[in-house]
């Protein structure tokens, strides 16, 4: 039989063993759950630090700030949660590793879409074009309508909605035809060999005067740009807004032809001159 005084030794090394066991796991517990609140609130800080940081600097698109901010978040949450598995004696090291490892698998298996969201942090910290912009990106042309993380809405000038991932925009010769406030045009048209060089001249750059569209500066000009087959090759040139190019541009020739026509200058077609020798037998 068991001596009384032996249960109760045993009991008390098992009551001490308990509470030993439970101030240590205690504390881990303790120091795990205050890691987790002060993580926490630090994470908060530095989520509405970075939004903070972000709205000061006008060029970063209103869709990438809370993006970034979430990563920043997410970011110090990472860092949190491995100090948090140290509080109770686990490795985490094997578990940074296994973290690193599935990270790799998955951007190995998705890398075509972070190309896009790469791609599309670029185009919204860059700024090549914005919301309303005409462009010209990889062979297609239309205006912007949306710039998002993945693709890039355009709507064409017929009509059509083009869903353009970023990857290809960013990878292609981007030409902003609404970057710049203004532009130039050049008109050509041509006059016969008969016609008066020097009134033409003159008389086509009255029309680019009177067109009140036209810019004064840079200066406009009306040369002789080539000596033609069937035709003397006149060429306008002038800088007009950006947001009238196209109805400058158009009015004009319309203007030109009717004037031209008015004023009696001929507007000549292509034409041969051909030479029969008769054959005297």
């Amino acid at each position: 039989m068991l001596n009384i005084e032996t249960v109760d030794k045993q009991t008390r090394e098992l009551i001490e063993s308990i509470i030993a066991i439970g101030l240590e796991f205690g504390v881990s517990i303790f120091g795990a759950i205050t890691l987790l609140i002060v993580g926490t609130m630090i994470a908060g800080w530095v989520r509405r630090g970075t939004r903070h940081g972000l709205n000061r600097i006008p060029r970063i698109d209103e869709t990438l700030k809370p993006f970034l901010a979430k990563l920043a978040w997410y970011a110090v949450m990472v860092f949190v949660l491995v100090a948090v598995l140290n509080q109770f004696g686990v490795q985490t090291a094997s578990i940074i590793a296994v973290l690193g490892a599935a990270g790799l698998a998955i951007g190995l298996a998705l890398q075509g879409t972070l190309a896009n969201v790469a791609s599309g942090v670029m185009l919204l910290m860059l700024r090549p074009f914005n919301v309303d912009d005409y462009v010209d990106a990889g062979g297609i042309a239309g205006t912007v309508v949306e710039i998002g993380l993945f693709n890039t809405e355009i709507k064409t000038n017929n009509g059509l909605c083009l869903i353009v991932p970023n990857s290809k925009i960013w990878d292609s010769p981007i030409t902003n035809f609404s970057r710049n406030l203004t532009r130039r045009f050049d008109i050509q048209v041509g006059i016969g060999y008969g016609d008066d060089v020097e009134g033409a001249l003159i008389f086509l750059e009255s029309l680019l005067d009177e067109d009140d569209r036209v810019l004064k500066e840079p200066e406009r000009l009306v040369k002789v740009w080539e000596l033609g087959d069937s035709a003397i090759i006149i060429n306008l040139r002038g800088w007009t807004n950006s947001s009238e190019y196209w109805d400058a541009v158009w009015d004009l020739n319309k203007l030109i032809v009717i004037s031209l026509q008015a004023a009696g200058y001929s507007i000549p077609f292509p034409q041969r001159d051909i030479h029969i020798i008769s054959n005297p037998a």
